[in-house]
């Protein structure tokens, strides 16, 4: 009697661990999606935006430079200039927001549904307890 009582005791242990081994490799497995997710959107800015980044700053202060420095005629084009890349950048950051905002919508989301998949599966554990 003690043995099965044991013996079924091992048993449910080594499947808790089986139960526990495949969540923690889902667990890895998710983790690494969403890292992977996370860099495509732009978890760390990459060469080719720090470019662009350099080039906005470097057409802003050369404009402003030459709008101080130039006459008339040249003035008047470098403020534009600036103005223009000045506008193109803040339409290029609301657009990199929307972006971030689209990706925490999803993350919300999914989580959501996650937890609703757990309170289901909840009430089932729930139904099967009260029925034994």
């Amino acid at each position: 009697m003690a043995e099965e009582a044991q013996q079924y005791k091992h048993e449910h242990l080594e499947a808790e661990l089986d139960d526990l081994k495949r969540e923690l490799e889902h667990f890895e497995k998710e983790k690494e999606r969403i890292r992977a997710i996370v860099g495509q959107i732009g978890g760390v800015p990459k060469s080719r935006i720090r470019l662009v980044n350099a080039l906005f700053i470097i057409i802003l202060v050369v404009s402003v430079v030459i709008s101080v420095i130039a006459d008339e005629k040249w003035r008047l084009l470098m403020i534009e200039l600036a103005t223009v890349t000045l506008s193109v950048k803040i339409i290029y950051l609301m657009h990199a927001q929307m972006r971030v905002a689209h990706f925490e919508f999803w993350i919300l989301s999914s989580l959501e549904w996650r937890i609703n998949e757990i309170m289901k599966q909840l009430r089932q554990i729930k139904k099967q307890v009260d029925k034994d």
